[in-house]
C-alpha cells in the first residue's frame, strides 16, 4: 500500500506498526545526513536517528499535520542533535577530526572518482570547515546545514526551528558570512 506520509502517519497512531516502517524507511536516510552534518560524526548520527524516531513514535499523538512530517521530523532530528552538541560542551568534550573511515565514507557518498586536486582541496576545506561549523550559534549552524545541505526552503527551516522566516533568513545569512570568513585562506588559493 502506498501511504502519503500523513496517512502513514495517522495510521502509525493508530497502531499500524507497517505504517511507521514506510515513515522510517522514507525519512531515515534525511535524517541521517542532517544528524551527521550537524555532529560530524557517524555513529552520533546513527544513533540520533534511533533517537529521533523513537521520540517521533513516542510523540505521534503531537504530529497534528499543520506541517509536513518530514518538516516535523526534522525538528525533532535538529533538536536531538542539538542537545548532543550541547551535552559535549557542558562535558568540555571537543569534537573529534574526522578518521580516515568517515572521509572514505563521504568520499563514496559525495562525487565518484573525484580528481587528487580535488580530493586535496576538499581536505583543505574539511580542515576550516568544521572548527568554523563549530563556532556557529546553535541556531545557525542548524540553519546553515538544512538550507545548504539538506537543500530545504527558508519556510520550512523556520518551521523546524521554530522562529518566524526572516529570523531563519537572517540566520542562514550569519552563518555564511562567518563560513566565508574561515574558509577564505582556501579560496585565496583556489586556480
Amino acid at each position: 500500500m502506498e501511504w502519503t506520509d500523513s496517512a502513514a502517519a495517522e495510521q502509525a497512531r493508530q497502531g499500524d506498526q507497517r505504517a511507521f516502517g514506510v515513515l522510517v524507511e522514507r525519512h531515515s536516510r534525511s535524517v541521517f545526513r542532517l544528524a551527521f552534518r550537524m555532529t560530524q560524526n557517524e555513529q552520533d548520527a546513527e544513533d540520533l536517528v534511533q533517537e529521533t524516531f523513537l521520540k517521533a513514535y513516542k510523540q505521534l499523538h503531537r504530529f497534528d499535520g499543520r506541517s509536513a512530517f518530514g518538516t516535523w521530523l526534522y525538528r525533532i532530528a535538529a533538536n536531538c542533535s542539538l542537545d548532543l552538541i550541547r551535552a559535549r560542551k557542558n562535558r568540555r568534550e571537543r569534537q573529534t577530526t574526522l578518521t580516515s573511515e568517515t572521509t572514505d565514507w563521504l568520499d563514496r557518498v559525495a562525487a565518484p572518482d573525484p580528481s587528487p586536486e580535488r580530493l586535496a582541496r576538499s581536505g583543505q576545506v574539511a580542515s576550516l570547515l568544521k572548527p568554523a561549523l563549530a563556532q556557529l550559534t546553535e541556531l545557525e549552524r542548524t540553519a546553515f546545514v538544512l538550507r545548504h545541505y539538506e537543500g530545504r526552503g527558508i519556510e520550512e527551516i523556520a518551521g523546524v526551528l521554530g522562529v518566524q522566516t526572516n529570523a531563519a533568513k537572517h540566520s542562514v545569512f550569519r552563518a555564511v558570512q562567518k563560513l566565508r570568513r574561515a574558509l577564505e585562506p582556501v579560496a585565496q588559493v583556489a586556480p
